[in-house]
């Protein structure tokens, strides 16, 4: 990182070097050449300075705000975690609520944990860019001031062999002494800038030095925390074992609870299937009517342009034309290409509806405002009893009592009803995309009724474990999607 300057510096030494050979000739051009040099080397060691009080914040700030933008972002989702467990944990006896916010809020300290470690390895990498600035900088001043005492000394030497005064009376016109005079004050003038760079260099040392002191204190703070945090992720795996080891003793509850959801989930599957297949013959009997409408349409018209292209034949045919140019003449009936259907019959605005919904993959709002997926899309063990597999068609997202449940996305309430243990049930139409909400304790829209995205359509349930939860499905037509990739990130 510092190769770059110390071959600058070299060239700026060699510049300087230069200055002491010009300014042992006594004439105004080697004068002139001397302090031009000195100017030079001037200039672009200040700009060095700039550039070596900076080039470690700048290697060092996008890391640096990204690691602290990921750890707030992380804390806030810690305290939101810890909020919804707080309401768990009010029932008396354990939950599958309480053990997956469990290990939501385990994962989210393990994420604590690892970007602590981040941190520590960032500020090793800081530390060792300002130690490495600090010793180039000292390595630097010395050769500097080397460069200055060697020009001081042959700045003596060539006074005593030619003072000044001798050197500008030996001017041969008054001209050539104003000149010299000239060249000699700017010299003396650049000599004093250069103590004056030197100073800033030591200044720029004494911060690097107190960044350096500050950066440990920092490293040390940062790793007591770590080791907190060490203790507590220790505390909240043994809570997750306690948790475990009560519902395991709760098996066959547990698996009548699975049985009832199970039945209700296949109610809620049948019900959407039969919802988009009447959808679908809805329709495509809809085209069939407009195609057959469009095709009476058409064939009127090429009848009524045939009937005037023979009337118009007709009467060229009274009037002496010539069959031959008649016929050659006559216009033929444009026969209009129709566009291609939609294959599952959508019209425009659903058509329009179904790719802008597709385009919008990874960018959806959640449906509820707060909250954490506590089970993921897809067929998993149940996470106390062995041999059980539960499969889950979306999403549950865990979140806080009585929070407002959303639509995702402009469109149609295709259906709602009441399913028993998964409560009140949500379909909602977005061309020939589905989105399912369940587990809502009560419903604010109607069969029909258009909604936009963020529209409230009801509220979560909270069941008797203290639970709030939802349940959240994407389908395309037939096809169960997985939810996570069209939401967007939190």
């Amino acid at each position: 990182m510092f190769t770059v300057h110390r071959f600058q510096l070299l060239s700026y030494f060699v510049a300087i070097k230069a200055t002491l050979v010009a300014i042992c000739k006594p004439d105004p051009n080697g004068i002139g050449l001397a302090i031009r040099l000195l100017k030079r080397a001037m200039f672009k060691y200040c700009l060095l300075i700039i550039f070596l009080g900076s080039i470690v914040p700048i290697f060092a700030q996008k890391s640096r705000q990204q690691l602290e933008k990921e750890k707030r972002e992380n804390l806030e989702r810690m305290n939101e975690v810890r909020g919804i467990l707080k309401q768990t944990t009010a029932q008396k006896r354990a939950s599958l609520g309480q053990l997956k916010a469990i290990g939501q809020q385990i994962s989210t300290q393990k994420r604590k944990i690892d970007l602590l470690n981040e941190d520590l390895t960032l500020m090793n990498s800081e530390l060792h860019e300002l130690m490495v600035a600090r010793m180039e900088l000292d390595r630097d001043l010395g050769k500097l001031r080397k460069e200055y005492g060697s020009m001081i000394y042959a700045s003596s030497k060539h006074n005593n062999s030619l003072s000044h005064l001798s050197f500008l009376f030996s001017a041969p016109t008054f001209n050539q002494f104003f000149i010299r005079y000239k060249y000699l004050k700017q010299y003396t003038q650049e000599r004093e800038k250069q103590v004056i760079q030197m100073k800033q260099v030591q200044g720029l040392m004494v911060t690097k030095t107190k960044s350096i002191t500050n950066k440990k204190k920092d490293q040390q703070s940062t790793l007591t925390v770590r080791i907190s945090e060490g203790k507590n992720l220790e505390q909240l795996k043994t809570e997750k074992d306690k948790v475990v080891k009560e519902l395991s003793s709760r098996e066959s509850e547990l698996q009548q609870e699975i049985a009832e959801i199970r039945k209700a989930n296949r109610e809620v599957e049948n019900t959407l299937t039969n919802i988009i297949r009447r959808e679908i013959k809805e329709r495509r009997e809809r085209e069939s009517r407009e195609k057959t409408a469009r095709d009476r349409l058409e064939r009127d018209r090429i009848a009524r342009e045939r009937e005037a292209a023979n009337k118009q034949r007709e009467a060229e045919k009274a009037a002496g034309k010539p069959e031959e140019e008649i016929a050659k003449e006559a216009p033929k009936p444009e026969v209009k290409v129709e566009a291609t259907p939609d294959p599952g019959g959508m019209n425009e605005a659903e058509s329009a509806l179904a790719s802008s919904f597709s385009a919008s993959r990874g960018r959806l709002p959640w449906p509820v405002k707060s909250g954490f997926v506590s089970d993921h899309f897809g067929t998993k063990p149940h996470p106390t009893l062995p041999r059980i597999f539960e499969k889950n068609d979306g999403v549950d997202i865990q979140t806080n009592a009585n929070e407002a449940v959303r639509s995702v996305y402009d469109g149609v309430v295709m259906g709602v009803e009441n399913m028993g243990i998964i409560r009140n049930v949500v379909y909602i139409q977005h061309g020939d995309y589905y989105t399912i909400y369940t587990k809502l304790k009560s419903v604010s829209v109607r069969t029909g009724q258009k909604v936009k995205a963020r529209d409230t359509i009801g509220t979560v349930a909270t069941d008797s474990d203290g639970v709030s939860a939802i349940n959240f499905q994407i389908w395309k037509n037939t096809s169960k999607m997985n939810p996570e990739p069209w939401l967007a990130p939190k």
